[in-house]
C-alpha cells in the first residue's frame, strides 16, 4: 500500500490536530458492537489537519473478496492489500476524506469471511453502525464506497438503511459491482448481485463505475446500463466506464476478478479515486 504515511485521529474530535504516527501506523482501530454478540473493527484515517480544504468526508470503504482484512493493531490489513479501495487509501485522503476501513466481522474470519452474510440484514446494520459511529466523529457527510464483493455489502447497506437517520448513507458508489451470479454453485453466495436488493427505493447521489476491459463474470461491464436503469430514481447518478491500464490477457472468469486486473483499476489507483472525490463533492465524475 502506497502512503502509509497517515495520522493517528483523536476520538474526542476532529478539531484537534493529530499527532505523528510511528511509522507502519496506518489508522486508528475503532472497534463496535455488532450483531450476535461479535465486534466488528475498522481504521480510521485521515489526511492531516491543516493539509485540507473545505469540509471533511466520511467514506466508508467495503472491500472484495471475504472482506477479511485481519486489521493488525496500528490499522493496517494483513490481507486482501491488492484490494483497489485499500491501495486508494492515500489518494482518498489527499482529497479530503476521512476514511473507514471496515474489517469483517469477529464471527467472519478466514478466506470465506462474510461469505454469504453480505446479503444479512444484520449486515446492514453493522454497517449502519460504522456510518454512525464516523458521523458522530466527522459532524459531516457519510458515503458508502463498496468494490466487487464489498458492491454487495454496500447495496444491502443503502437499500436496508436509506431511512435510518444516523445510520443512512448520504450517497453510494459503486465499483466493479457485482452484477452476475450463478446458482448452485459450490459456495452458495456467488449467486448474491447487486440485484438481489430494492435498488429502485435509492435517493441518495449513486457512482456507477466499471472498467470496459473487466473480463471478470461476476462484473461484465455490459450490465453497468441495467443497474442505471435500476437505480434511476436517485438524487443524482452518473455512470463511468474506465479504460486503459495494463490490461488483462487471460480468459474471462474468475482469475479476471483480481485486484492485479481491470476490475481492480490496477495503475489506475490515482485517476479513479480522483473521479470518486469529485463526484462526491458534487461535480462529474
Amino acid at each position: 500500500m502506497r502512503g502509509l504515511w497517515i495520522w493517528l485521529l483523536a476520538i474526542a474530535s476532529f478539531a484537534q490536530a493529530a499527532a505523528t504516527p510511528p511509522a507502519g501506523v496506518c489508522g486508528q482501530v475503532v472497534t463496535l458492537a455488532t450483531h450476535g454478540g461479535s465486534t466488528t473493527r475498522y481504521a480510521l484515517a485521515a489526511a492531516p489537519e491543516g493539509t485540507v480544504r473545505g469540509k471533511r468526508i466520511g467514506l466508508v470503504l467495503l472491500v472484495g473478496g471475504g472482506g477479511y482484512l485481519d486489521l493488525d493493531e496500528q490499522g493496517c490489513p494483513r490481507a486482501l492489500t491488492g484490494n483497489s479501495l485499500v491501495r486508494m487509501l492515500a489518494y482518498f485522503h489527499e482529497a479530503g476524506f476521512v476514511t473507514a476501513l471496515v474489517d469483517a466481522p469477529s464471527d467472519h474470519p478466514g478466506d470465506d469471511g462474510l461469505a454469504g452474510f453480505r446479503s444479512a440484514p444484520q449486515h446492514a446494520d453493522d454497517i449502519g453502525k460504522v456510518i454512525a459511529d464516523l458521523r458522530a466523529r466527522t459532524h459531516a457527510q457519510v458515503w458508502l464506497a463498496g468494490t466487487s464483493r464489498g458492491t454487495i455489502s454496500a447495496a444491502n447497506a443503502a437499500a436496508r438503511l436509506r431511512l435510518s437517520g444516523p445510520s443512512a448513507p448520504d450517497g453510494l458508489v459503486l465499483t466493479s459491482a457485482l452484477m452476475s451470479g450463478q446458482s448452485g454453485g459450490y459456495r452458495p453466495w456467488v449467486a448474491q448481485t447487486v440485484f438481489d436488493f430494492p435498488l429502485e427505493t435509492l435517493r441518495m447521489p449513486l457512482l456507477i463505475v466499471g472498467h470496459a476491459d473487466d473480463k471478470c463474470i461476476r462484473s461484465p461491464p455490459d450490465l453497468m446500463g441495467r443497474l442505471a436503469a435500476r437505480t434511476r430514481g436517485v438524487v443524482r447518478q452518473q455512470l463511468v466506464t474506465v479504460s486503459g491500464g495494463p490490461g488483462y490477457f487471460g480468459p474471462a472468469g474468475v482469475e479476471a476478478c483480481a485486484g492485479n486486473a481491470p476490475h481492480g483499476y490496477v495503475e489506475q489507483e490515482a485517476e479513479v479515486a480522483a473521479g470518486i472525490a469529485r463526484f462526491i463533492h458534487g461535480k462529474n465524475y
